[in-house]
């Protein structure tokens, strides 16, 4: 999966956490914990079809995940 298709899940330095898609120059979301992130990260990444990258607090990569876009094999008509 190419970087521009990941939403990333990292520290924000200060104790909270970013919600961030590759390519973009600001966070989606600052939280205060990764759960709650992470939340955010899956919600995110179900809805636009993305992978969901999660880093440690010390930078690590320690967790990826793919939700492919569902296909509909009945789209509405119109």
């Amino acid at each position: 999966m190419t970087k521009n298709n990941q939403i990333w899940v990292s520290p924000a330095g200060n104790g909270d956490w970013k919600v961030q898609k590759a390519g973009s120059d600001r966070a989606s979301r600052i939280v205060e914990n990764k759960s709650e992130a992470k939340d955010i990260a899956r919600s995110i990444a179900k809805n636009q079809g993305l992978e969901m990258v999660v880093q440690r607090k010390d930078g690590v990569i320690h967790e990826k995940n793919t939700y492919p876009r569902s296909r509909d094999k009945n789209p509405p008509r119109g």
